[in-house]
């Protein structure tokens, strides 16, 4: 939190800021105004995901494990490992006797409200301005967390409710933060902005999963969402007191460091978004690209993100300590290779002078195959959980690479209007959440490493298809529909 709130501290003023140059001599990184917001949208980002994805590991604990035995005709199909006997004071919550289809309703609920306010959260962030917005949105989601053991005990029904609560919260901050962003990042810098903002998403996937894990082992699952919790109510209180819509509203960033920004992006906003070329927007086939990307590469992150704990447990027998570290595991290499992939994009664009076009395609290419190619490969490691648990690793390490690719070209084609893009495409993105953890449910409910593969063969086909669909049709330029005069870095 210190260091997030010393980039917001006031730099020296250049005194040539003036200079139509300012551009090319860009305000430095350190102490500035613009890597302090990208530090707490990465905190922002942190809690998000760390309240999406801790009742993944909290589900395996949540369950009546003599209902579940009973019901599954092997404890789990590989031979258990062994595992420190787990702490019984202080062990006062509940468990549920759910099926392995009302566990799929409950893990995909959170998508039926996270689609809802995807498109209006853009909208709203564009007309309102994103700082509330995402502020409230996140808020929103920290209390019904907070909520999550009252609705269980209730019952599923109220589970799901909450869970589709807790998604209408949270669908706002995508959007929010695109259009956040397009007032903020100068767009030789975006990929290192967005890539840092993003990493977020995937340290709450690393940590809350093993810290979930070690909860429920030494507490007892209710514990997960309580502290979790805290976690997100510190957060928007550092952001409510920190964090501004635009360079020009800020009051303690540099003059040198504000006109560095606003010139840079002078002539790639658009004069007014008071009027939005939806007609444009809808026919726009660089746009459709991303939207097929994006909800290509979500069907394997989603299936991953809600079943891997479940597949570490009922396939690879690990106990719920264990569980939650090694499901972590593909999510550390994901966060390193997203740093990685913004600093070389970036490098690729401002000193290699590649086109735009062509670093996003690379970079998605390399963000999509990949992975494909080695969830296919777990699927045939049989009970050979080092295996396995490399491939699964080296599948999500790889889908950070993409972090570069289509997943921020929104703000290459439309900055003015990125967060209407981007709730656009994560409307769509969203779909695989909803429905992926009911699928693959339905096609595992005996837990054999068949039905496992069929679950990760169609994840797999579903990716290669979504590269190749935006090699074809992306593009990396400003559209001259969200502009009133064209400016691109390449294309």
């Amino acid at each position: 939190s210190f260091a997030a709130i010393a980039q917001f501290l006031p730099t020296k003023a250049c005194e040539s800021c003036d200079s139509p140059l300012v551009q090319k001599a860009p305000s430095p990184a350190c102490g500035s105004s613009r890597y302090g917001l990208a530090l707490l949208s990465s905190y922002a980002f942190f809690v998000a995901y760390s309240l999406r994805v801790n009742l993944s590991v909290a589900m395996v604990d949540m369950l009546n494990s003599t209902h579940q035995s009973s019901t599954n005709h092997s404890g789990t199909v590989c031979p258990a490992h062994d595992s420190p006997a787990q702490p019984k004071h202080n062990r006062t919550a509940s468990v549920y006797n759910w099926d392995s289809q009302t566990q799929g309703w409950i893990l995909g609920s959170f998508f039926y409200g996270y689609i809802l306010t995807q498109i209006p959260g853009g909208y709203l962030a564009g007309r309102f301005g994103p700082k509330w917005l995402m502020g409230l949105g996140i808020l929103g989601t920290v209390v019904f967390t907070l909520l999550t053991p009252v609705a269980a005990d209730l019952g599923a029904s109220y589970l799901i409710a909450v869970r589709v609560l807790e998604g209408i919260g949270e669908g706002v901050t995508f959007p929010a933060m695109y259009t956040m962003w397009a007032s903020w990042a100068p767009p030789l810098e975006r990929s290192r902005l967005l890539t840092i903002t993003y990493i977020g998403a995937q340290l709450g996937t690393v940590i809350a999963l093993p810290l979930s894990g070690e909860i429920c082992f030494y507490l007892d699952w209710t514990y997960v969402f309580y502290l979790f919790g805290i976690v997100g109510l510190v957060w928007f209180i550092l952001w409510s007191c920190l964090v501004f819509n635009s360079p020009n509203t800020h009051p303690r960033i540099s003059e040198q460091e504000r006109l560095y920004i606003t010139n840079s992006l002078k002539n790639e906003l658009s004069a007014s978004t008071n009027h939005i070329p939806w007609r444009a927007i809808v026919t726009s086939r660089p746009l459709w690209a991303i939207v097929v990307a994006h909800f290509s590469y979500n069907w394997t992150f989603y299936t991953l993100l809600t079943l891997l704990p479940t597949y570490m447990n009922v396939i690879l027998g690990f106990s719920i300590q264990q569980n939650g570290f090694l499901s972590a595991l593909p999510y550390v290499g994901c966060a390193v290779l997203a740093v990685l992939s913004g600093q070389v994009a970036d490098y690729l664009r401002e000193t290699c002078l590649y086109p735009t076009a062509f670093v996003r395609k690379a970079f998605s290419l390399i963000g999509m195959i990949g992975p494909a190619a080695f969830l296919v490969a777990a699927g045939f490691t049989g009970c050979n959980y080092k295996l396995a648990v490399t491939f699964l690793t080296i599948s999500s390490s790889l889908g950070g690479v993409s972090a570069s690719g289509f997943n921020i070209n929104h703000l290459d084609i439309a900055p003015s209007y990125a967060g209407i893009l981007l709730g656009i495409t994560n409307t769509f993105a969203t779909i695989p959440g909803m429905v992926g953890p009911v699928i693959a449910r339905a096609l595992t409910q005996n837990n054999t490493i068949e039905e496992w593969q069929t679950v990760f063969y169609i994840a797999a086909a579903i990716n290669l298809f979504g590269a190749i669909f935006y090699s074809v049709f992306g593009r990396g330029k400003v559209q001259s529909w969200a502009v009133h005069s064209s400016f691109a870095h390449g294309d």
